[in-house]
């Protein structure tokens, strides 16, 4: 029993999911410390993002999904219990009841109890191997269920009909779709839409059967189970997934005669109050206006609705806008509004393109000036600017048929008006709620990039869509404060770091003196030197010491190696997927004791030797050089190092040789110099022990090949990479990679890492993928040309640099002397060097 001793309000959440999270997030930003905060589980894990659930299956882990932590609820002062049903609610004593029989007060109870899947009531349903799609749970019995099968079909054709059949075919499954109705997502999609999907669904290996009516599920020939359909027909399956919609999780109120709908669901008012005053109701669970939401977005505005109330606020929830753009399976899909016309008198518009596979519907106004609807697959970059023309009523400026033509040169390809005709109370942002008044205030509050906006209004981190909407929010309000967003490199260049790229490139520039007579003035500083080294690097890839070049470079470019606090440097050679021999290891060793050098072994794989002074710097790469080792670029913006695991050479759970992979990567790319540093690594399973998804480029092993990641970091602000493509082979792997490598070489801001690159490209992931697949620049080819070029012309440039005597005499701390540096003092910690100001903390721990 629980007996509240406490003078804060007490209030209890049931249910931990999503939505429930999202209120208990809201509550502690909006005077959550005076309230004590209680939440329940059912699951044994805290809330996830069951919207990716799908990327449980691509190398995503429970934990890559967490929306929190015990650790962060500890520090919210929220407490918690997992694995715990509430199964009673006692109104008059306001307590609650688990079953393990615990009895906890509430002054506020919140339900958050979401949905449960519909299982139609088909004679043989509940035998093994026949699942829901649902929770993490769910996905590990079907994951189980997959070791030993071949062919699994999903009944359901509707949203997450289509999501668990791409988790099936994921797990490398023979899949088929069942869906009652005539076509594929019948609730969103026209005919004409349904149809196109459908297409694009099968060019992808999973068979559709519509118009399928199951009526039982007996034992199978071939396979483990036979469906048998009304029309006499029948199918083979190992697995079968129900995923044929969802009922409201109402129970709690319908046993403790809380008001609920007719065909169920805990009826509630604007502000998500049930008929019980001191209970409230958010999410799948609620009915508003006798409508159940069965979309994110509407229980995240529930949430924000009964904290407001629950604090004093004024917020509602007037019910929610049911548009959805999603990815299906690969295949962009997006409806809006009144997507099949129902609105009387209203007049219906379509564009289909059979070569690219792009359908295109819009349902306007009897008198042609208001978008109502629409249903885009195959391409929704529109949605965005349709979405707010719609939401917003906005009459075009063109006739309606210009919505569907490609623009022409120098016109908008929306006959709609631009963001600034938009209201200030306009939703940009569905997933959190974020009006474009709520963006402007942040903006002129000093949130003056794509990033900032992010962090301070959580717009764009959601899903992601609405990203280019808010992009042009932003540059249209920096216009009006008079911002000038400068993107000059320095005050020698009136460019962008990738405009000087483009006109090096295009002009062929190869020194700084070029440049500067091109397109600069002065005399250049340390910041576009360094740039327009790495630059140079980047397309000519002559060696970083020759006369022209040498005076551009930074300090440890200069010299080859990282400067450490101390002045000495540091020596690192290059060693792929961390593999050694027994000789170069042992090399590396007395190297080590010869020079009395600080020895460690990295994150990256591989071995750094620290203390070296500069002219210990030549006789020490020699050797290496001569055992064949060679530099690991550790001093430059370049490749570091290819981490991997032993994949399966070794490893009973590798599915591919990930060891091999990664040399393969490290000597293609080694040497590659970027706007910024670069890491790779490759997992050879899901286990993901190489910890891939937080490198700028990350390959995971599957059974059919290989899982791309890119844009992960693992910094001071990590990021988990995006999933760019799923089961490719080698060929296609280096292909995508290159084309990516170059085109952030080419694109990225100075010192521009890949994860902050992806957040500030407009139209994010998928406008890289339309790029590096589907060129859309038309620059693969040059690109591709490009990093053939670097790997055609690499060198060590250790080795060029002991081979010529004129590059060798900068290595000395006094002129024409191979005297040490006297003021280089140390100490020994653990057995081994280390600077000598260093506090005498490390002896005495």
């Amino acid at each position: 029993m629980s007996i509240n001793n406490s003078d804060k309000q007490k209030i209890v959440v049931v249910g931990n999911g999503m939505v429930g999270h999202h209120f208990i997030d809201q509550l502690v930003k909006n005077g959550g410390g005076d309230y004590q905060i209680v939440t329940f589980a059912e699951e044994s894990r805290l809330a996830y993002d069951r919207v990716m659930l799908t990327s449980y299956f691509t190398g995503n882990t429970a934990d890559d999904l967490a929306l929190t932590t015990p650790d962060a609820y500890d520090e919210q002062g929220v407490e918690y219990h997992v694995n715990q049903q509430v199964v009673g609610i006692d109104r008059g004593a306001k307590t609650v009841e688990t079953a393990s029989g615990d009895i906890i007060s509430y002054d506020k109870l919140v339900l958050s109890t979401g949905s449960f899947p519909f299982v139609p009531p088909v004679p043989g349903k509940d035998q093994p191997h026949i699942h829901v799609y649902r929770t993490l749970d769910d996905l590990d019995q079907i994951a189980e269920s997959a070791q030993s099968s071949k062919i699994g079909v999903v009944i359901g054709g509707g949203l997450l009909g289509l999501e668990a059949a791409n988790a099936i075919k994921q797990l490398g499954l023979t899949t088929h779709v069942v869906e009652f109705a005539p076509r594929l997502m019948a609730v969103q999609l026209d005919q004409g839409g349904g149809d196109l999907l459908r297409q694009k669904i099968e060019a992808l290996g999973v068979s559709v059967h519509t118009e399928k009516n199951t009526l039982e599920i007996v034992a199978g020939q071939d396979c483990r189970y036979r469906m048998n359909f009304a029309d006499g027909s029948f199918l083979e399956t190992d697995i079968i997934v129900f995923s044929a919609g969802i009922r409201p999780q109402d129970h709690l109120a319908r046993i403790n005669d809380i008001t609920l709908g007719e065909r169920g669901g805990i009826a509630i008012d604007d502000q998500c109050v049930t008929s019980d005053p001191d209970i409230y109701a958010i999410g799948e669970c609620a009915l508003w206006d006798n409508k159940i939401f069965g979309l994110i977005a509407p229980g995240y505005a529930m949430a924000k609705a009964a904290v407001s109330h629950l604090t004093g606020g004024d917020k509602t929830f007037k019910g929610a806008d049911m548009s959805t753009k999603l990815k299906l399976l690969g295949v962009e899909v997006a409806s809006i509004g009144d997507a099949h016309g129902n609105t009387p008198k209203s007049q219906s518009y379509s564009f289909i393109d059979s070569a690219t596979g792009v359908y295109k519907k819009i349902v306007m106004s009897r008198d042609g000036k208001i978008l109502l609807g629409a249903v885009l697959v195959g391409d929704s970059n529109d949605y965005g600017q349709w979405l707010q023309l719609a939401l917003n009523s906005i009459e075009l400026s063109h006739p309606p048929e210009y919505l569907l033509l490609p623009a022409m040169d120098g016109e908008m390809s929306s006959a709609g008006t631009g963001i600034d005709a938009l209201p200030p109370a306009a939703q940009i942002c569905s997933c959190y709620d974020v009006s474009k008044q709520a963006l402007c205030d942040a903006v002129a509050g000093g949130a003056h990039d794509i990033a900032a906006l992010k962090s301070c209004t959580e717009a764009g981190t959601g899903c992601g869509g609405c990203v280019p909407l808010v992009t042009q929010v932003l540059n249209s309000e920096l216009a009006k404060l008079g911002v000038s967003v400068d993107h000059s490199l320095c005050r020698h260049f009136e460019y962008s770091r990738a405009e000087l790229f483009d006109i090096v490139r295009v002009k062929k520039i190869k020194t700084f003196e070029g440049l500067i007579s091109e397109c600069g003035q002065g005399d250049g500083c340390e910041i576009c030197k360094p740039v327009a080294a790495s630059m140079f690097a980047s397309l000519w890839n002559d060696h970083v010491l020759n006369d022209e070049l040498v005076g551009l470079q930074d300090t440890n470019d200069n010299f080859l190696g990282n400067m450490q606090k101390d002045g000495t440097y540091s020596i690192v050679p290059r060693i792929p997927a961390g593999e050694i021999t027994p000789e170069h290891l042992i090399l590396i060793g007395e190297i080590a004791k010869e020079y009395n050098l600080y020895t460690k072994i990295t994150g990256g794989q591989r071995i750094d030797l620290f203390g070296a002074q500069l002219h210990q710097l030549p006789p020490i790469w020699q050797r290496l050089v001569d055992a064949g080792l060679e530099t690991g670029h550790a001093y430059g913006k370049s490749l570091r190092t290819v981490k991997s695991c032993v994949g399966n050479n070794w490893c009973r759970y590798g599915v591919q040789d990930s060891t091999g992979m990664a040399i393969i990567l490290e000597n293609r790319y080694r040497g590659v110099r970027s706007p910024h540093k670069v890491k790779m690594a490759v997992s050879g399973c899901a286990r993901e022990c190489a910890e891939a998804q937080s490198k700028d480029f990350g390959v995971i092993a599957t059974d059919n090949g290989w899982n791309l990641y890119v844009a992960g970091n693992g910094g001071m602000r990590p990021r988990h990479g995006d999933l760019f493509a799923s089961d490719i082979d080698d060929q296609t792997l280096l292909r995508y990679i290159d084309i990516i490598f170059m085109f952030y070489v080419r694109t990225a801001d100075r010192l521009q890492r890949t994860s902050v690159w992806m957040e500030n490209l407009e139209g994010g992931l998928d406008y890289l993928k339309e790029v590096v697949i589907n060129d859309k620049l038309s620059i693969n080819d040059e690109l591709l040309a490009q990093m053939a070029h670097l790997k055609d012309t690499y060198q060590c440039e250790w080795k060029t640099t002991i081979e010529d005597p004129q590059k060798l005499k900068r290595f000395s701390h006094f002129i024409n002397s191979d005297k040490a540096d006297d003021n280089v003092t140390f100490i020994t910690v653990r057995d081994q060097i280390n600077p000598s100001d260093k506090f005498a903390l490390a002896t005495e721990l």
